[in-house]
């Protein structure tokens, strides 16, 4: 290969001689195959290392085309060995095959499968590919996307990489699965679809190239064409029309077409190629189609050439991934806990857990710090339990037990009725108002009790969150921590109930409170007794309800039989209403209080007690249990071990490739290391001078 510049243009220009015909056996291969062969044996060995499972995609030939297209055919002609042919799909798996150029006595032939290698000859590679289908396929005519590897080494061959998939059929045939058409579809779809791979569409002659299956797939992945090569076989069976075809291009063929004669019965590979160049030059309508597009050798050229052309566009990317995935997976592993080898790494990483679970806590629970947690709502703690609550505040003071005009003054009435007793008249019982107080409290007791055990609930939930996020790496220590703090968090709640239970006792045997709200409230609404008991009593027009300012909306018709009590009912309830408000104040301030203060406790003192005190129990397993690494954990750290592994290798692989490329000048390389100018690529064209012997590769670079 020569370069050449441009001087005006910026055009770099890389000039390949085509071989002569020398002989009747003229080899397909050319000293271009020395030069493309390394690289290739190095994208097998990134195959081979199963980069693509690291999401990076290697450039390849993809041979595709509609049943009984001839893609057997050619792929036989272009490795000079018989495939295995017969009724239906004959290729049932994606076969892999790679050629190499070599100057053997004797070809060498090697399947790889399911990590084997079985080596096999010209004579029997048939059955082989057949036994090691049904291997991967199994028996009958199903496919299956487990790859197969023929490894063709040969003199005379070109040194190319083509993946040849099932040809593609509507109708299943007997023992194919009804969905066959589907299947072929999807494996297809995946291995085209990369902007990596180069389509060989191949199209029998005889059939008008818009309708086949085949070149609707490719156009759907690649529409402009860029990566897309057609061969067309069958061409002495079909002559008519066929220049026409391949000049109009109406399937938008970006790489062009050549167009091959099949080999027929028993004829020897040579005898196949000169009664292919002799049909191309003396046919009345073949012989019109330019001979650059004509002919088995044209066609492995091409492959060559744009095999080539794809590699060196397709590098840099591959590059580009291959640092970025390990970079990507090296910060994985940094992040990961290191191994524990003895106690006291084991206690320290413990300490400095419990250290982020406490910080963790403060801030959610103490300061109302979020940072952590930005986005989950329900970790914002300290607005969540004002929440909380707002609302147990609100039921509190919106119960029934809080309506001083439901049955207005018949609760007091019949107090006072069953607390009469011989003495002074109009005195007022005490026993009468606590029993009134304590009627009320039990009404109500069942709300502060719900309310604790709701918080602590949810308590609980925040805990266990913070827990599993600081303690996901350690299998152990997770469970161990888990289990405390759910013991914590009951004892907590416990507490809490019995502190409201004991709140609830208090107000029930005890009417005081030194809150001056108290007497405020209760003189302006006695001073309003007078005129109340009056409109009750002694309005002609008898009112059925009486407005009384600060209470509301009041009926009245039931009073009017309680005369002599009435004054007496009026004041002990206006008592109630004052003195039940203070109640009311006292269950949502000292619960709200003795929460807060537990919490506190436990952020600060309790849960690291109880998170100690679990581990070095003997449920606990003790500190030595942490150095046993979970196995989600080992098995990550596994994974991302074997991954960089790989990663290093390919890079090391490509690397090789970029030296080897830049050792015989492949493209425009401005280093042995550097790819850079390819990323530049705009566009690529492969012309033949028809005449000079001499095949021009373009380059046009910005």
């Amino acid at each position: 290969m020569a370069g050449q510049n441009g001087a005006a243009s910026g055009k770099a220009i890389c000039v390949i001689q085509q071989p002569q015909p020398l002989a009747i056996v003229a080899p397909i291969a050319t000293s271009y195959n020395e030069r493309i062969r390394p690289v290739l044996d190095a994208l097998e060995n990134l195959r081979r290392l199963n980069i693509t499972k690291e999401g990076i995609q290697l450039p390849s030939i993809v041979v595709v085309g509609d049943q009984s297209s001839g893609k057997s055919s050619v792929l036989e002609s272009l490795a000079g060995i018989g495939l295995p042919r017969g009724q239906g799909i004959c290729t049932r798996v994606p076969l892999v095959m790679r050629l190499q150029n070599h100057p053997l006595p004797q070809p060498e032939l090697v399947l790889e499968f399911n990590g084997k290698m079985v080596s096999t000859d010209e004579a029997c590679v048939s059955e082989a590919i057949n036994a090691a289908t049904e291997e991967l396929a199994g028996h009958g005519k199903g496919i299956s996307n487990n790859p197969l590897t023929l490894v063709v080494k040969k003199n005379g061959v070109p040194d190319l990489t083509m993946v040849d998939l099932p040809g593609i059929t509507r109708v299943p045939v007997h023992g194919q699965p009804e969905n066959i058409y589907d299947q072929i579809k999807d494996m297809i779809m995946e291995y085209i679809k990369p902007e990596e791979s180069i389509i060989l569409n191949v199209l029998s002659a005889s059939v008008d190239f818009t309708t086949c299956e085949s070149i609707r797939m490719s156009q759907s992945v690649d529409k402009t064409g860029l990566r897309t090569l057609a061969v067309v076989t069958k061409a002495d069976k079909s002559p008519e029309g066929l220049l026409e075809k391949v000049t109009a291009d109406d399937v938008n063929i970006g790489l062009g077409y050549v167009c091959v004669r099949n080999r027929i019965g028993d004829e020897s590979y040579e005898d196949a190629r000169i009664e292919e160049q002799h049909l191309f030059e003396s046919h009345p309508m073949l012989s019109k189609i330019d001979k650059s597009i004509v002919g088995i050798p044209v066609l492995a050229q091409k492959l060559v050439q744009v095999q080539a052309l794809s590699i060196s566009k397709t590098l840099p990317e591959i590059v580009r991934k291959i640092d970025e995935k390990l970079s990507n997976n090296l910060s994985e592993l940094e992040k990961l806990p290191t191994n524990l080898a003895t106690v006291a790494d084991a206690m320290t990483a413990f300490m400095h857990i419990i250290g982020l679970i406490k910080e963790s806590l403060r801030k959610i629970l103490l300061r109302g710090e979020f940072d952590e947690y930005a986005d989950d709502k329900k970790m914002h703690c300290t607005a969540r339990l004002a929440e909380m609550l707002d609302s147990y505040s609100h039921d509190l003071f919106n119960c029934v037990e809080s309506d001083a005009t439901k049955n207005f003054l018949m609760d007091e009435i019949r107090v006072l009725e069953e607390a009469k007793w011989i003495g002074l008249p109009n005195f007022m019982s005490r026993t009468a108002f606590l029993s009134i107080l304590q009627q009320k409290v039990r009404g109500i007791s069942d709300m502060p009790i719900s309310f604790v055990e709701n918080v602590w609930n949810y308590l609980e939930d925040v805990l266990i969150s913070i827990i599993n996020r600081h303690s996901e790496n350690y299998t152990q220590l997770l469970f161990s921590t888990r289990r405390a703090g759910q013991v914590l968090i009951s004892k907590k709640k416990q507490n809490s109930i019995s502190h409201v239970i004991e709140a609830i006792e208090m107000e029930k045997h005890t009417d005081y409170t030194c809150n001056p709200e108290f007497s405020q409230e209760y003189n302006r609404l006695i001073s309003l007794q007078e005129d109340f008991v009056n409109e009750v009593l002694n309005d002609e027009d008898e009112p059925s309800h009486v407005n009384l300012e600060g209470i509301g909306k009041i009926e009245v018709d039931h009073l009017r039989q309680y005369p002599s009590v009435l004054l007496q009912a009026f004041d002990l309830k206006v008592r109630m209403i004052a003195y039940w408000k203070i109640v009311q104040k006292r269950l949502v301030d000292s619960i709200a209080l003795h929460l807060m203060l537990s919490i506190n406790n436990l952020v600060n003192n309790d849960l690291e007690k109880e998170l100690v005190h679990d581990l070095l129990s003997p449920s606990g397993g003790g500190i030595e249990r942490l150095l046993e690494e979970s196995p989600s954990i080992s098995g990550k750290r596994e994974k991302l071990q074997r991954s960089v592994k790989v990663l290093r290798e390919s890079k090391e692989t490509v690397a090789n490739i970029i030296d080897r490329i830049g050792s015989f000048g492949f493209g425009v390389l401005h280093s042995a290391q550097s790819i850079v100018v390819h990323a530049h690529l705009i566009s690529a064209t492969l012309e033949y001078f028809h005449g000079t012997g001499w095949w021009t590769l373009k380059y046009l670079i910005e």
